[in-house]
C-alpha cells in the first residue's frame, strides 16, 4: 500500500443480535458497536441472473485502521456496516500492509428492505 489511505467517511460497525418479536419468534437487530474513518472504492463487478432478470453486483473494498484479533472494533464477516442508510455486508476481512496499520474489509451494498 503506497501511502496513508484516505479515511474521510464514518461507518458505523454493526453487529448482529438476536431480538423475540413479540408473537413466540425471534428477528435479527443491529447493535452499534463504534464508528470507523474508511476509505471506500468500488472493486470487480458481475451480472447474474436473478428471478426478475439480470442483477448487477459490485463489490466494494472498505479500508480502515486495524485493530487487535478479538477486539470488539475488528470487523468480522459476519457483521455490516451502515452509512446513513446505506449498508455494507462485509464478506471477508484481511490485513492491508505487513504492519497491520489498516484492514481491507470485502463487503457488497445491501438494498434495505
Amino acid at each position: 500500500m503506497s501511502g496513508a489511505p484516505q479515511l474521510t467517511r464514518a461507518l458505523v460497525l454493526e453487529s448482529p443480535v438476536t431480538l423475540p418479536d413479540g408473537a413466540g419468534g425471534f428477528v435479527t437487530g443491529w447493535q452499534p458497536l463504534g464508528t470507523h474513518w474508511a476509505a471506500i472504492r468500488a472493486g470487480g463487478g458481475r451480472e447474474r441472473l436473478a428471478t426478475l432478470g439480470p442483477l448487477g453486483e459490485v463489490r466494494l473494498r472498505i479500508t480502515l485502521r486495524a485493530a487487535p484479533h478479538g477486539s470488539d472494533r475488528r470487523p468480522r464477516p459476519d457483521q455490516r456496516f451502515r452509512e446513513g442508510v446505506r449498508i455494507f455486508r462485509i464478506l471477508a476481512v484481511a490485513e492491508a500492509d505487513a504492519q497491520g496499520r489498516y484492514l481491507i474489509c470485502t463487503a457488497q451494498e445491501e438494498t434495505p428492505a
